[in-house]
């Protein structure tokens, strides 16, 4: 698994991750449309070319280049002090079950904590997701409680619980 930059020809990949109700249904979002998808590849690759880059939206890829994932890590801006950022993912349900979850979370910790010298880095999921809690606490992150209320998605409020990892345990896992 190796994680690259989207490009304009990575809609129709995207869409078979973010169009599928099974692999949404603990996101933030609803299932997305051709349309938003096509927004999404766009404003990632806007991202990309930022002077001070805070979004790293990457293509989660096999080593034949398909892509099977979509992975971000967004920095964490709010206070001038701050050097952590946020993590999410999400992999075709093709590909659920063989241990790419895991490896997508690892390549973003690297690159948090390896190349851009954060110190704290966080993940959010739904309650119901024990596969992502399964996920994070294999790459050494810890739960550190619940966000009660936190998303309003169509069928209501939702609560997220919170699941972190700090550069100096990193080294231990890493």
């Amino acid at each position: 698994m190796g994680l690259r930059e989207f490009t304009p020809a990575d809609v129709e990949p995207l869409l078979s991750i973010y169009g599928d109700p099974a692999v949404t249904r603990y996101m933030s979002f609803e299932s997305r449309t051709l349309n938003q998808v096509q927004n999404t590849i766009e404003s990632v690759i806007a991202a990309a070319r930022a002077d001070e880059r805070l979004d790293y939206s990457l293509a989660g890829v096999l080593p034949d280049g398909e892509l099977v994932a979509f992975a971000r890590l967004s920095i964490d801006v709010g206070h001038p002090l701050q050097s952590s950022g946020q993590i999410g993912f999400a992999l075709r349900a093709d590909q659920w079950g063989r241990g790419l979850g895991s490896e997508v979370v690892r390549l973003l910790l690297r690159l948090g904590f390896d190349e851009l010298g954060l110190y704290r880095i966080w993940g959010a999921r739904d309650p119901r997701n024990e596969a992502s809690a399964r996920v994070m606490a294999k790459a050494g992150m810890v739960e550190e409680g619940r966000i009660r209320g936190h998303l309003r998605l169509n069928d209501g409020w939702r609560d997220s619980v919170i699941h972190s990892i700090l550069a100096p345990e990193w080294p231990d896992i890493g």
